[in-house]
């Protein structure tokens, strides 16, 4: 089963990510787990996005396609699930043309729906854990006690005002990827708004419509 999670920020597409892929067997493909892990260790890729990193720039879409297809390519191009890949129609066409060559393409793209006020409400209590980059909320999944306070921190893009910003340029840049996948009839949509546990229900039950009118 191949995978890809879409949706604007906030949506719970890591958390999404995790659960399916325990309960799946797949690999959860992270792209923003591969490029810190990547900068962590200095790889050539890692050491070419932390140039623009600490330039405080967007890291070249043409990096994280090496990262994505990378990542890809060690599954065997098989058994995955996509988090934080494609963001872009340009990426999206790539990723198509990446895997058409391999006869491997997606079996769907879960694409993740909430109102702009969960997003904020969301993104502005949550917490990131600086060194493995594992999320946390302060009302759904509070970080453990046994952790260093000092390790959990709130991102600067986390802020109310920001976040709002965050999505207008999702809105902008990345929403253009869903009527993409629509096309393709490989997008399947999934209410987003409640808890972790009602959110992966319903994912599976879509997922599971999806699946049996597209074999995979």
């Amino acid at each position: 089963m191949r995978i890809a999670l879409f949706g604007p920020p906030g949506a719970g597409k890591g958390t999404q990510a995790t659960l399916l892929a325990e309960r799946h067997g797949l690999c959860h493909i992270s792209t923003g787990n591969i490029l810190r892990a990547a900068i962590k260790a200095g790889t050539p890729v890692g050491l070419e996005a932390k140039k623009y990193i600490d330039a405080g720039q967007l890291v070249p879409d043409e990096v994280v396609r090496t990262l994505a297809e990378d990542a890809i390519i060690a599954e065997d191009c098989d058994q995955y699930i996509l988090d934080g890949y494609p963001r872009t129609v340009q990426q999206a066409e790539w990723l198509n043309t990446f895997l058409v060559a391999r006869n491997t393409p997606l079996c769907a793209v879960i694409f993740f729906v909430l109102p702009d006020e969960v997003i904020i409400d969301r993104l502005s209590k949550r917490r990131v854990h600086k060194e493995t980059g594992e999320n946390y909320h302060l009302d759904h999944k509070p970080p453990p006690p046994d952790i260093d306070p000092s390790l959990i921190i709130q991102r600067p893009d986390d802020q109310p005002d920001a976040i709002r910003k965050r999505i207008q340029v999702y809105k902008i840049e990345t929403q253009p990827v869903e009527d993409y996948y629509r096309r393709q009839g490989a997008l399947v949509e999934v209410d987003a708004v409640g808890g972790f546990e009602e959110i992966a229900a319903r994912i599976e039950e879509v997922l599971k419509a999806h699946t049996d009118t597209v074999p995979c």
